[in-house]
């Protein structure tokens, strides 16, 4: 169960391809820090290159177990990874959003999904680094020490004659 959300708007963006087995495809390209009073899928303003689609919206969650993963998403450049599918409209449904780095590797397994690696807003960032400040509790690494085993019990058993 979450101990804390946080509502994302995400942009999808609708780009032309030069290839044989299809004219454009779809992936997401921003992530929003509050979700605008709009419909899904209304378009915004767009470039000749690409369409720009407001996707839709999702919610990111923050675990306490997961602190420490948070900090190392937010050591580097922070991000938050999105995941969507193809659907039968020729468009794409909203899957997944984390700020969990192994979580967002994990989105990747699906072959059918499209995973994109997105900036991580500052107002996600605050959140998360107040979330991580209030709950990360560091735990010490413990390294299992190997018993070593008595050579004569691995050793092999003498024949064993049958009876009558």
């Amino acid at each position: 169960m979450p101990v804390s959300t946080f509502p994302i708007g995400v942009v999808i963006a609708k780009r032309p391809l030069k290839s044989l087995w299809a004219d454009h495809e779809w992936l997401a390209v921003a992530v929003l820090p509050e979700v605008p009073p709009v419909e899904p899928w209304t378009r915004l303003p767009s470039t000749t290159a690409e369409e720009l689609y407001f996707g839709g919206a999702l919610v990111l969650e923050a675990h306490t177990g997961d602190t420490a993963f948070y900090r190392d998403n937010l050591a580097g450049t922070p991000t938050v990874w999105v995941s969507v599918r193809p659907n039968e409209d020729l468009r794409v449904d909203l899957v997944a959003a984390t700020v969990d780095p192994y979580e967002g590797e994990s989105l990747a397994d699906n072959l059918s999904d499209r995973l994109e690696a997105l900036p991580m807003p500052d107002a996600v960032r605050d959140w998360l680094a107040a979330f991580v400040a209030t709950h990360h509790v560091e735990r010490p690494f413990f390294k299992r020490q190997r018993q070593r085993q008595d050579p004569e019990s691995l050793g092999r058993r003498g024949r064993v004659e049958p009876t009558e």
